[in-house]
């Protein structure tokens, strides 16, 4: 946890961790009260640009015939190389910040640090486009598959009112472990670099990490590595999540349940928060022709975004309890 780039720079482990304590309140902080920057100062924002600006060099346009059947080797090893250097730029850029916020008194590298990590958590966001989508719903049908297209990538002009709000719950619960609970998870862990590398993967399977043609391109090879890398760090975290909505919904929830629900849809990560919603909220959610979850319980109502929102809430709380009480555990352990 801010392993030696903050240790090894005059500081002794026990600072660092109280400085990592005080960088994760202070980018929750931020978060809460401002929300995300503008997207010219959002490092994520220019980490999609440059992933943008390769996957026109990695995968084949769906148009030109130029994508061979079968295995694509040589469309797979591109897409891993170009992850590879930028992963290496996101971790050189985290470490050299996390490295200068060492060289200052701790208060102010911990302001420092929770400056660099506010753009890695994006609760007060997610929570918003949630909620926004319900109220569009009060509007019109219309509009509320409007604001849902802000959050998914699925077609939308299909779904009635009950449909928008799974969806809508859906991304809800997924996000919460990709937007908030794996940055966390890795800054504990690995300190600045770690949460960076996180939003990297997380971003690069966002744009890279589909199954055939999107927007005009194949990915199926080219984006094979980003999906897979990205599932590799979000496995316990999404777990981790999942149990945080099961405990905060307070309902006994049977973690075998959890378990068998989770392993329906295709991911081997999202099914995890997703089903524990479900569950949790008594509800059914699903993705026509792909999977349902709580196949048994009803269509959700409006109450039930407002209720996945504090479900969520509790569950960061918790998360967040955690995780300090985990630096906590450091510090005493190393006095």
């Amino acid at each position: 946890m801010l392993l030696p780039l903050v240790a090894g720079a005059g500081w002794g482990t026990a600072t660092a961790s109280w400085t990592a304590i005080a960088a994760l309140l202070i980018a929750m902080a931020i978060d809460l009260v401002f929300g995300e920057p503008a997207a010219r100062w959002h490092p994520v924002v220019w980490v999609g640009r440059g992933l943008g600006w390769a996957g026109q060099r990695i995968a084949p346009d769906a148009d030109a015939g130029t994508a061979p059947e079968g295995r694509d080797l040589p469309r797979f090893a591109a897409g891993a190389a170009y992850w590879c250097v930028g992963a290496v730029a996101v971790l050189g850029v985290a470490g050299l910040w996390q490295y200068a916020a060492a060289q200052l008194p701790p208060v102010f590298a911990a302001c420092l640090l929770g400056l660099a990590l506010k753009p890695m958590l994006a609760w007060r966001m997610l929570r918003d486009e949630v909620l926004a989508v319900e109220a569009a719903l009060g509007t019109s049908l219309a509009a509320g598959r409007s604001q849902l297209g802000r959050l998914v990538s699925r077609d939308v002009a299909q779904l009635d009112a009950a449909a928008v709000r799974e969806s809508a719950i859906e991304s809800l619960a997924e996000n919460l472990n990709d937007s908030v609970v794996a940055p966390i998870f890795w800054f504990v862990l690995l300190g600045l670099p770690g949460a960076a590398l996180y939003r990297f993967a997380n971003t690069a399977d966002a744009m890279w990490g589909y199954r055939g043609v999107r927007q005009g391109r194949v990915w199926e090879w080219a984006g094979k590595w980003a999906a897979h890398a990205d599932d590799v760090l979000s496995w316990l975290p999404a777990r981790i999540t999942g149990v945080l909505i099961g405990l905060a919904a307070g309902r006994g929830m049977r973690w075998a349940a959890l378990r068998a629900e989770a392993g329906r849809t295709p991911s081997p990560n999202s099914g995890w928060p997703m089903a524990a919603m479900a569950l949790a909220l008594g509800i059914r959610l699903s993705k026509k022709d792909v999977y349902t979850l709580n196949g048994t319980g009803r269509a959700p109502v409006q109450a039930d975004v407002q209720r996945a929102a504090g479900l969520c809430r509790q569950a960061l709380l918790a998360h967040l309890l955690l995780a300090i009480s985990t630096m906590v555990l450091t510090i005493l352990m190393e006095t």
